[in-house]
């Protein structure tokens, strides 16, 4: 293997060390996903890309308005939905269905 075609591998692998594991899906990690492209063709190009994603460098870049996180009609809509992402991991089987069955039943 070349010194060309060893760095970006171990950039991968320290990729693969730092990354946040997601407990949402914990079936279908990135890690995962990183860890099979490590034997396939071109890892270079992605390598810079990957660590620019794992640092947040694009929301940093690009940061939305405050406007825009907080619609008029509903203005807790992404508080909401950010909380409902991570308590979904720890719900029960019941708080699941019950969950679903408040969600299909509106109240008006």
């Amino acid at each position: 293997m070349s010194a060309a075609r060893t760095l970006p591998v171990k950039h991968f692998q320290s990729l693969l060390t730092r990354w946040p594991v997601d407990s949402l899906r914990p079936d279908c990690q990135l890690q995962n996903v990183l860890a099979k492209r490590l034997g396939t063709g071109k890892l270079a190009p992605t390598v810079p890309k990957t660590f620019k994603s794992q640092e947040n460098a694009d929301l940093v870049q690009f940061r939305p308005r405050p406007d825009l996180l907080e619609p008029k009609s509903n203005p807790t809509y992404y508080k909401d939905v950010l909380k409902e992402i991570e308590e979904a991991p720890h719900r029960t089987w019941w708080q699941r269905i019950a969950k679903r069955i408040t969600g299909m039943i509106r109240l008006q």
